[in-house]
């Protein structure tokens, strides 16, 4: 079975029990975070064979984090332990009115920011049909930059078709202009990429969706798939534009994994030969689940559920 490889820093998450600020909330609920790994659990429920890529400190998050990983039947063959570097950490409170958690983190120089390029040339791409890279890994270090443009370089070689969503972390970057260079050369080594309308601001300087889709055609990009939001989507596949409209939502439980939601659709999609278009269409659906959903990834429907709400 053809697989897909997912490249990305797992974190151990702490979920508050309870709303106010974190300095007071006394227990936490543990998950797993991190945009590569929410997109994984989405695929793996879809029936997707998925390899995921990355370092884990050897410590108990880092053991908790592979022992997940392999009961969402995520394949841990490409999953290296740093005896050295840690497990980074994520804490995530708790709100009710549809408002962004806040969710700060604990990682840098973590065991994953020390991967390197020297790792993914000792990976076999035989059988891999779709890599997806975000642009949180080049954010960790130089070396885990280093090995972002490795892999896109070597998927590229073997003809393995690239998805590409910025995610961007200003936070996490040196400044900001490294970080539009940076994720705007990566960018144009995909066939897909999925940008939210805002990160377009930062990164193209502008929210004109076809101005945007224009410049990264112009890298070399086929495809170019905006995220607005409840608005849905618009798509620039070639010569054509068009927009798929998004899912109506009851209530908006919990923002966070969104749009990693919606990476799910589109490379699901894809991977099974769907349309441009059918594809977007399932990204929304899974997208507007995502966000009635407490966890970055718990919300995440098998194929029966996601058929049940599409229809």
């Amino acid at each position: 079975m053809e697989k897909t490889i997912l490249f990305g820093e797992p974190m151990a998450l702490l979920i508050a029990d309870t709303t106010g600020a974190l300095e007071e909330v006394e227990h936490f609920t543990r998950a797993l975070s991190g945009a590569e790994v929410n997109v994984s659990i989405g695929l793996s429920r879809l029936g997707h064979k998925v390899e995921y890529l990355t370092r884990l400190g050897d410590d108990p998050f880092g053991h908790y984090i592979e022992k997940t990983l392999k009961a969402n039947d995520i394949g841990t063959a490409l999953v290296t332990y740093d005896a050295v570097y840690r497990t980074g950490i994520q804490l995530k409170n708790r709100v009710t009115d549809g408002s962004d958690p806040y969710a700060p983190y604990y990682r840098k120089g973590s065991a994953a920011s020390h991967i390197s390029p020297a790792e993914i040339d000792g990976i076999d791409l035989t059988d891999v049909k779709l890599v997806h890279v975000t642009g949180i890994p080049p954010a960790l270090s130089e070396t885990a930059r280093a090995a972002a443009f490795r892999l896109m370089e070597r998927a590229k070689e073997q003809g393995i078709f690239i998805t590409f969503d910025p995610n961007l972390r200003p936070a996490l970057w040196e400044d900001e202009d490294t970080m539009r260079t940076v994720i705007n050369q990566l960018a144009a080594q995909a066939d897909v990429i999925l940008p939210g309308i805002e990160e377009c601001r930062i990164l193209v300087g502008t929210t004109d969706k076809e101005a945007v889709a224009e410049f990264y055609q112009t890298l070399g990009v086929k495809n170019v798939i905006i995220k607005d939001g409840s608005r849905g989507a618009f798509v620039k596949e070639g010569e054509n534009s068009y927009l798929v409209p998004g899912f109506k939502v009851e209530q908006v439980v919990d923002t966070v994994g969104a749009g990693d939601g919606f990476a799910v659709g589109v490379i699901s999609g894809i991977l099974e030969g769907m349309s441009v278009e059918e594809s977007v269409r399932r990204g929304n659906a899974i997208g507007a689940i995502q966000v009635m959903n407490i966890s970055d990834n718990e919300g995440l429907p098998t194929k029966e559920e996601l058929q049940v709400f599409m229809n």
